[in-house]
């Protein structure tokens, strides 16, 4: 993987360069990197590693928190420095089109779980060594991870890149996804309380 391009983009949360990572130049869908104007990427930075959810992200979605999570992980890095690592691994890695189905089976009185593996696949297809492979090409040597998934925890903790500490990253839950939010505790063991 290699940076493809890059260019400065100011939001409403703050400046930040957008940086493109994949194989080639023709890659459609390359993974993002966000570096806050504002990162000191020679101390540990604060770094949040966000999976692509089109439904929560760009339209809004209360079926997850996706879109909460990202606006709230985005304010904050904006303010203090940091950087978002956006990977392209929908519906916890099946793609929008098997998303939807799920959703149909979750509609139908599966969890979310249980409608992945009827639609033929894991719980959860997700991988983060992509967004070590990004730190490691942006030089970061330590971050705090915001996030409240142990697997993201232990993906760091696992490679050349240390773990410095971890913050939650808690947003409120709804009557559309309390469901969905007690498979993520239950099944999945997300840190889901202030800690």
């Amino acid at each position: 993987m290699k940076k493809l391009s890059e260019a400065g983009i100011p939001t409403e949360y703050g400046n930040f360069q957008v940086i493109a990572f994949g194989e080639s130049d023709e890659d459609y869908t390359p993974h993002l990197a966000l570096v806050s104007d504002k990162a000191d990427l020679s101390k540990p930075v604060l770094v949040r590693i966000h999976s692509e959810c089109i439904t929560g992200d760009t339209f809004g979605s209360r079926r997850c928190e996706c879109g909460e999570q990202l606006a709230s992980s985005l304010r904050r890095l904006g303010k203090e420095g940091g950087i978002l690592i956006y990977l392209r691994q929908e519906g916890r890695g099946i793609g929008l089109v098997n998303k939807l189905r799920a959703y149909q089976l979750q509609d139908e009185g599966l969890d979310t779980v249980e409608a992945n593996v009827h639609l033929g696949f894991d719980p959860d297809e997700r991988h983060y060594d992509v967004a070590v492979d990004i730190l490691e090409i942006l030089n970061v040597h330590e971050i705090i991870l915001m996030t409240n998934n142990p697997e993201k925890v232990e993906a760091i903790r696992d490679s050349s890149v240390k773990l410095v500490g971890r913050e939650p990253l808690i947003v409120p839950t709804r009557d559309s996804n309390e469901a969905y939010m007690k498979t993520k505790e239950n099944y999945f063991g997300h840190l889901l309380k202030h800690q």
